[in-house]
């Protein structure tokens, strides 16, 4: 029954993602808060027109909740399912092939039935709408078989500033049993996986300033110290000649795990050549004495992910520049708190600065790294439902990426979560050209309601 109102719908469940997509709804760019308004209220709709009852846009200080729930039986599991409509900025621009927010189907090599190239097609639109198009298959045919709550918010990208206070405003109103979270990755559409694991994230930017203004590089080369020059030397003096973190304190509280854990985690199929080949890359890179499954998935990293300053215009200017900056992001394994490195961060960053130039912190964000249990009723049904639709048992993963919210959930509403995700890792998420197969997306929506099934026979 299910499996014929999705082949019926199919065509138009796939409209409905492309009008999502279409709505560029950056939370980190205030010039789009029309869209992200835009944004909430089109989920809002789509979640009552499918049946959710009690819809709501939740005001909150920054980008808005949306809020919908069926309680079926108070006496059933009720599931929470979260996501995000919020995405990341599509910059830079000329690197996409189509544009950002004109979704259209391309078939690759991955994915031979084609995929939706668009900004948030896998992060994390076509996957939280998966869960309103399951939820309305349900509905139409009558086989929801748990209660269901949805909280879909506008802030991941920029670190949930305001979901921790709904939390704890709404815990009456979010009871539940389990969260359900499909914001994850799986090995490969012939090789299903949960993420049992998701690394913590503390993430900076850094300011260098030397003289107070602008200098002719002629004229003061040499003598006053270039903060770009500066900049690029103390973040290069963050790792070692092994790769290892220079920090000191950074590795203290890290969890370490033991070679039968090591030797489970790479029971998942890899292939480094494919994995090179897929990056254009001629090696990998990273921490000495760890493969490139546990540098992603158990070991803590310390990357740069933007710097700037100085003349950056069409042709020449000899400037020796006042300022520069970066952004800095460290992801974090069990046991390390996202405070505590961000402190560590900056007492050595200030420390290693030399006299001829002052130095500033500032914190962004940052989130708890998490560990979930394989034998839950939770993670059995979600293990049973993907076996059911893939054919195959999947492999429990460590995922490299981080949601912070899992840990929020956890401390504020006393939920463990499952991270049953559809997409794949090279996707090309926060990436121009940022896709999701259509088998995925129709395959979550096929599986999902199977996880309905087997958490209500817990």
């Amino acid at each position: 029954m299910q499996n014929q109102y999705l082949n019926e719908n199919k065509d138009r469940f796939l409209t409905e993602l492309f009008e999502l997509l279409r709505i560029p709804s950056i939370s980190a760019d205030s010039a789009y808060k029309k869209d992200i308004i835009s944004a909430a209220q089109y989920i809002s709709e789509k979640l009552t027109k499918a049946g959710a009852d009690k819809v709501e846009i939740c005001e909150t200080a920054g980008n808005p909740i949306v809020y919908g729930e069926k309680i079926i039986d108070p006496s059933l599991p009720t599931v929470l399912v979260y996501g995000h409509y919020d995405v990341q900025p599509a910059v830079p621009l000329e690197l996409w092939d189509t544009p950002p927010f004109e979704p259209t189907i391309r078939k690759t090599s991955v994915h031979p039935d084609g995929a939706i190239f668009a900004r948030g097609a896998c992060d994390d639109k076509g996957q939280v709408y998966m869960h309103v198009k399951a939820f309305e298959m349900m509905m139409a045919t009558q086989t929801l078989s748990c209660n269901v709550k949805f909280m879909i918010e506008g802030e991941e990208e920029v670190g949930s500033t305001n979901l921790g206070p709904f939390c704890i405003a709404n815990k009456e109103r979010l009871k539940a049993d389990v969260v359900l979270i499909s914001d994850t990755s799986i090995i490969g559409n012939d090789s299903p996986s949960i993420d049992c694991g998701l690394r913590g994230l503390s993430y900076v930017e850094v300011e260098v300033t030397g003289p107070n203004r602008d200098l002719h590089s002629g004229v003061y080369g040499g003598a006053v110290a270039n903060p770009i020059n500066i900049l690029a030397k103390m973040i290069a003096s963050m790792h070692d000649g092994n790769n290892h973190i220079t920090i000191p304190g950074f590795y203290d509280a890290v969890q370490e795990l033991s070679m039968a854990e090591r030797d489970a985690l790479n029971e998942a199929p890899f292939d480094l050549e494919a994995y090179k080949k897929d990056l254009a890359i001629n090696d990998i890179w990273g921490e000495q004495g760890y493969n490139v499954l546990e540098r992603t998935g158990i070991r803590p990293t310390l990357d740069c992910n933007g710097i700037w300053g100085g003349y950056i215009g069409e042709g020449a200017k000899t400037v020796l520049p006042s300022k520069a900056f970066a952004k800095i992001s460290m992801r974090l394994v069990p046991n390390q708190v996202s405070h505590d490195i961000t402190e560590l961060f900056q007492k050595h960053f200030e420390s290693i600065a030399p006299a001829g130039v002052k130095v500033v912190v500032k914190p962004h964000h940052g989130g708890e790294p998490v560990v979930t249990p394989i034998d839950s009723p939770a993670y059995l049904a979600a293990e049973k439902a993907m076996e059911t639709t893939f054919g195959k048992k999947p492999i429990p993963t460590r995922g490299g990426g981080s949601i912070p919210i899992v840990a929020l959930f956890e401390r504020e509403l006393g939920l463990k979560s499952v991270l049953m995700g559809f997409g794949l890792d090279s996707d090309a998420l926060h990436s121009p050209n940022e896709h999701y197969g259509l088998f995925n997306y129709y395959k979550g929506i096929e599986t999902i309601p199977f996880f309905y099934k087997y958490f209500a026979q817990k």
